[in-house]
């Protein structure tokens, strides 16, 4: 049986309650391709049910209920039927399970949590800011998580003093601190009047970054692993610049990469 739900935190433990028991259950938030002779039904959000199948995962391990909160923000297509394996073992053990790696729901949850915390970690650095004329900073993502609002306590320390706005482009939502209070609110678009010396800040990133790349010496491989290409259309200093000029030393230097003798005998 699929069991479809609109999303939310309280149609998922709805919908957990109802599945629990079925051991082919499949829980879903967007459109699947059924199976020949397959079931699905539509579960529509209770409330109370849902503060109830809460309250006991919590009396069992208050822990799990962050993990599901992490395992949410996926942007992974099968993260709610990660979830739901993954409390479902937590509630039938009666126990915390986390340590339980040859489980495949553990291991799964455990991987998926990984992938959103990480990217978390990567995005305090690679956000890029623009000053704009207002004197507010902004600065465009697109992470595959659902986690700017997880990014901006990073910043607000960072930068107390500063107002500046998160924008997840794919969501169409941003995060926005206006230096005394931090708040979320949608956001589809935005057109930002940049400030006069921004075009002259990001010309210096510019200088710095291609100043510390040695083109005869990239690693263009580990670079995209460092800084995967998903996230450099937001990146004013252009890494696929720096790869272009790697890949041009990289062709005219010697195949055999031997020292050329210099002088004459």
């Amino acid at each position: 049986m699929i069991w479809f739900f609109d999303g939310s935190r309280q149609a998922f433990f709805t919908a957990f309650l109802y599945a629990f028991r079925d051991e082919d259950a499949v829980l879903s938030a967007g459109s699947r391709q059924l199976a020949l002779g397959q079931d699905c039904t539509f579960v529509r959000a209770d409330a109370e049910k849902a503060k109830k199948c809460e309250a006991r995962l919590a009396e069992i391990d208050p822990q799990c209920l962050k993990e599901f909160d992490l395992l949410a923000r996926s942007g992974e297509e099968g993260r709610w039927q990660i979830a739901f394996s993954y409390l479902r073992l937590v509630a039938a053990r009666g126990k915390p399970v986390r340590g339980m790696l040859a489980e495949d729901a553990v291991s799964e949850a455990t991987e998926c949590i990984r992938r959103v915390t990480f990217e978390l970690h990567r995005l305090k650095g690679f956000a890029r800011f623009m000053e704009s004329e207002s004197g507010a900073l902004y600065a465009p993502l697109s992470p595959d998580a659902d986690i700017i609002d997880l990014l901006l306590p990073h910043f607000r320390g960072r930068m107390p003093q500063l107002p500046f706005v998160l924008h997840d482009v794919r969501r169409g939502k941003a995060a926005v601190w206006d230096g005394a209070h931090a708040f979320l609110a949608p956001l589809e678009r935005a057109e930002v009047a940049l400030s006069a010396n921004e075009a002259g800040w990001q010309a210096l990133w510019k200088q710095y970054y291609a100043s510390v790349n040695i083109p005869s010496r990239a690693r263009l491989k580990q670079m995209r692993s460092y800084m995967p290409v998903r996230y450099w259309k937001f990146m004013p200093e252009d890494p696929s610049a720096a790869e272009r000029k790697a890949k041009q030393a990289a062709f005219q230097t010697p195949r055999d990469g031997a020292p050329r003798p210099q002088g004459s005998l």
